[in-house]
């Protein structure tokens, strides 16, 4: 990266979104050296660790370099692109003055204003490299060793560790020691200058978790004796293929792994006909209410978690580890998992408790629309409470969902077949599909989690009951 000196340069730095990112992936320019650029044009199109947006440039002028090509993961507060605002022209490379280094964080800097940045999020005046500095959870420690988790797992916490250097890390890799409960002064550094890499993180988590495993409840079969190894078979494509992991999955291998290692998960299910909820979605929708909005059978299954939810609201709650407390929420920001080209997203619909059935079914379909054409903003995945995954459109029967960081409980909903089902005394063939909840067991029993879940079962057993009990 090079910075320029002209006075009349401006250098727009890769924006805080303002939801706790450190980097984002540029994806694509959409501008190159020597083009003319106005208030407000998008330039660039990053992938953060939760979505692709698009970065409008803040002033007039002229592109004179763009700082880095694309494909490059760059740190929260770099510059990357640097314009003229005086109008001139971009001048020949060989006219242009030679570049100094620029330096890879300047934590004292403090411009005036901080540089516009996602349509939509406001300006904020804070510097955008300002971090506070938090002390480290007492916990952290415990995960770094075998005998300290050993000790969390009986109930006894170690008293936290004091008078510790700070180690040497990237911004990119405290976040995800972060996420994965990791202790960095617990962990060997191995990059240049004794800074800690993120592969250094991954080996601390592996060193950790390999004393943990225990064996099988039941004893598993003495291995076979190896048979002749098979002639390779042949493929018109090398034998191997490597993806980089970044942005959202990066971001979500890191939430799960977090999520299974801190959250203990209970999951249970029940089979139930749902053959009336689907009469009900055709009678939707010839409903002129309903008329262009997405109508389907997860739309009432949304609508019966919510109405599950307002008989058990302690079920939509989250834990906090530092203060202790069960935090209940009087609001659902229901989150709606989807596969997209880049990953699993979770975005969620703000106040869905309030929302009548055509609003939430509105709701619904803009929320699909928009993880589809990949253009869901950082701060529709936000704040979630309570979470639906449908692993039914894959014909899978169902599944144990891992929870959404922050959540209590996460909705699986299989696939929906005609099965034989004793029917007012008689096997007759209906509708049935098997649900799954999965809960946080620290604040979730048993009682309370088999509450919502047969709710959820009986709503979509009787559709009616969305009256009787809303």
């Amino acid at each position: 990266m090079t910075t320029m000196t002209n006075a009349s340069v401006r250098e727009f730095k890769m924006p805080d979104v303002g939801e706790g990112l450190t980097e984002a992936e540029i994806l694509k320019w959409y501008v190159q050296p020597g083009d003319t650029v106005t208030d407000g044009q998008v330039v660039c199109e990053v992938e953060t660790a939760k979505a692709a947006v698009e970065l409008p440039i803040p002033y007039d002028g002229v592109v004179r370099e763009l700082h880095f090509p694309e494909g490059t993961t760059v740190d929260v507060g770099t510059s990357i692109i640097a314009v003229d605002v005086a109008g001139g022209a971009a001048p020949a490379a060989e006219e242009a003055p030679a570049p100094a280094p620029a330096p890879a964080v300047e934590p004292e800097e403090k411009p005036a204003a901080r540089q516009p940045v996602l349509v939509g999020y406001g300006v904020a005046t804070s510097s955008t490299r300002r971090r506070p500095r938090r002390a480290p959870a007492p916990d952290a420690a415990v995960q770094q060793a075998a005998a300290a988790v050993q000790q969390e797992l009986n109930g006894h916490a170690p008293a936290p560790v004091e008078g510790v250097s700070r180690p040497l890390a990237k911004p990119p890799v405290r976040k995800l020691a972060k996420d994965l409960g990791v202790d960095l002064t617990t962990v060997v550094p191995t990059g240049p200058d004794g800074v800690i890499t993120r592969e250094d993180v991954h080996a601390a988590v592996a060193a950790v978790q390999a004393p943990q495993e225990q064996p099988a409840l039941v004893s598993a079969p003495a291995p076979a004796t190896p048979a002749t190894p098979a002639a390779p078979v042949s493929y018109d494509t090398a034998r191997e293929t490597r993806i980089p992991v970044k942005g959202v999955r990066k971001a979500t291998a890191a939430a799960m792994v977090g999520s299974a290692f801190t959250a203990p998960h209970v999951t249970e299910f029940v089979t139930c006909d749902v053959t009336r909820t689907l009469k009900l979605v055709e009678e939707l929708k010839q409903d002129k209410e309903f008329t262009g909005l997405r109508v389907n059978p997860l739309l009432l299954i949304a609508k019966a978690l919510l109405v599950a939810i307002k008989r058990n609201p302690e079920i939509n709650a989250s834990w906090d580890e530092a203060a202790q407390e069960i935090v209940v929420k009087h609001y659902v920001n229901l989150g709606i998992a989807a596969a997209t080209p880049r990953g699993l997203i979770v975005p969620n619909i703000k106040d869905a408790h309030a929302k009548t059935l055509p609003q939430l079914a509105e709701s619904l379909g803009e929320l699909v629309s928009t993880a589809r054409e990949g253009k869901t903003s950082p701060s529709a995945m936000q704040a979630g409470t309570v979470t639906i995954t449908n692993v039914g459109v894959f014909g899978v029967d169902t599944g144990t969902p891992l929870l959404n960081p922050g959540e209590s409980a996460i909705l699986a909903v299989g696939a929906i077949k005609p099965q034989p089902w004793v029917h007012k005394g008689k096997v007759k063939p209906r509708q049935v599909t098997t649900l799954a909840l999965s809960f946080d067991h620290r604040l979730v029993d048993g009682e309370l989690g088999s509450k919502v879940l047969a709710d959820v079962a009986a709503i979509l057993e009787q559709p009616k009951r969305l009256i009787s009990w809303a």
